[in-house]
């Protein structure tokens, strides 16, 4: 692997945004309002039963209802979607496939139990690819990106303003692996009042941002940032630039490499028969294919160029200009000599 460091350019970006907040803290509604926001399309993974379609009279959007949750179930959903060119995609939540049916915490006890591990450690070195893979497929969608997460709830005492100690329910850490809020650029936690406090944020001007009921004025200043760069080439743009007719193994090379670089390898995408790949398996594919086209044409091509010379190879023979099959016998001494079949009636 060549190491070139190169000049740093700011691109324009999809949102990578996460919402964790407890029960009743709007998750869903507040991700149906940004979604709206960022325009286009918008496709949801509904994991709560058919909650979000209750939002349907408010919000124009296309649901998948999940009721199991593994992680590679999650990225088959985000290849058809990708497919579907859904500019939004809303998972929600994303939770479930870290606890729910299916989830990587099963996904992990099932795996120590078929290895007959005494504890789980086993099971997650089984099982981890698949939360990457998902993560990475998660990370790669070519449209914007909305996930929600539970937070576990608790109670605490506090002082009212007229000093009277009444409960209040706040959010814990996410239901989902440690760490998972590092992977989004703008991360937003909500109360029960439905108040977002943006508790990490790549994008300086929303750092630290309160909103009580956020609307459309978050979406639009998410826009803003994403929006300041460069343009950058999508997914579907190095699918289609794979899949064109002639494109050669090096061709093929040079652009795997560059969607490596902007982190776009894990994506998940749909092949010519419906299967999901992501976008590096698939570039991969067709520069096998290249290969060995360029191969058979190498070898198709020599033997048309022996045959233009006036030579055909046949059982180990050559055949000249008309002439009998060429021969060559050796010697004892480990010299050859050669012997030719002459036509009849030629001059001895």
């Amino acid at each position: 692997m060549n190491l070139i460091f190169t000049t740093a350019t700011k691109e324009q970006a999809k949102a990578r945004v996460a919402l964790a907040g407890p029960t009743g803290s709007g998750k869903t509604y507040t991700a149906l309002v940004t979604a709206a926001g960022l325009g286009g399309r918008v496709a949801l993974i509904d994991t709560e039963h058919g909650s979000a379609s209750k939002y349907a009279d408010e919000f124009a959007f296309d649901t998948l209802p999940l009721t199991t949750f593994e992680p590679t179930t999650l990225v088959d959903a985000l290849a058809v979607a990708a497919h579907e060119d859904y500019d939004v995609m809303i998972v929600d939540s994303l939770s479930h496939f870290w606890s729910g049916t299916g989830g990587m915490l099963e996904q992990v006890d099932n795996a120590a139990k078929r290895l007959g591990a005494g504890s789980s450690f086993a099971g997650w070195k089984e099982a981890r690819p698949q939360e990457r893979a998902m993560i990475d497929a998660l990370l790669a969608y070519p449209g914007h990106l909305i996930v929600t997460m539970r937070t576990k709830t608790e109670y605490v005492v506090e002082a009212d303003e007229r000093g009277r100690k009444v409960p209040r329910k706040i959010g814990l850490k996410p239901e989902q692996r440690e760490g998972i809020e590092y992977e989004f650029d703008i991360v937003g936690d909500l109360d029960h009042e439905n108040t977002l406090v943006i508790s990490k944020s790549r994008a300086k001007p929303l750092s630290g941002t309160v909103l009580h009921r956020p609307g459309p004025e978050f979406a639009e200043a998410v826009l803003d940032w994403l929006e300041a760069g460069k343009p950058a080439p999508s997914v579907s743009d190095y699918v289609t630039a794979a899949a064109a007719p002639g494109a050669g193994h090096e061709e093929l090379r040079v652009l795997y490499e560059e969607a490596r670089r902007h982190n776009l390898l894990g994506a998940a995408v749909l092949d010519d028969t419906g299967e999901t790949r992501t976008l590096g398996q698939l570039i991969v594919r067709y520069g096998t294919a290249a290969a060995r086209n360029r191969v058979a044409e190498d070898v198709g091509s020599g033997a048309g160029t022996r045959r233009e010379n006036g030579t055909e190879r046949k059982n180990g023979t050559e055949r000249k200009n008309g002439t009998g099959p060429e021969k060559r016998s050796e010697r004892k001494d480990g010299t050859t000599r050669e012997h030719r079949t002459e036509r009849k009636g030629a001059a001895a």
